[in-house]
């Protein structure tokens, strides 16, 4: 298994941060199956404030550039990505177009 971190921000207004709280008790079906399809065992997203940190768990083949690809080839996710971009924003060091920022690790017990 492998473990990632990522960073993003909401949008600092208290009635959207609860609408994306909200839309994460309920994820799309489409879009938990194409999480597990891609070979994501596991994903937590944490909230401070507006930030939000992501800690996912895949198998030791996950792709990032394959599942770059099947996303942008699935209506569904493109739906969602786009209601989600509704309530999130780009952290300060994101590049242009990034929406999760991984992480670097500097402490593991």
């Amino acid at each position: 298994m492998q473990q990632y971190a990522f960073a993003l921000d909401l949008k600092n207004d208290p009635h959207l941060i609860a609408q994306y709280e909200a839309h994460h008790q309920a994820v799309w079906p489409e879009i938990l199956q194409s999480m597990y399809d891609a070979g994501i065992i596991g994903c937590r997203i944490y909230r401070v404030e507006n930030r939000l940190t992501m800690i996912m768990e895949t198998t030791p083949d996950f792709d990032f550039e394959a599942k770059a690809l099947a996303d942008a080839q699935n209506p569904k996710v493109q739906a969602w990505e786009t209601l989600m971009w509704d309530y999130q924003q780009a952290i300060p060091s994101a590049k242009p177009g990034e929406k999760w920022v991984r992480m670097k690790c500097i402490f593991s017990m």
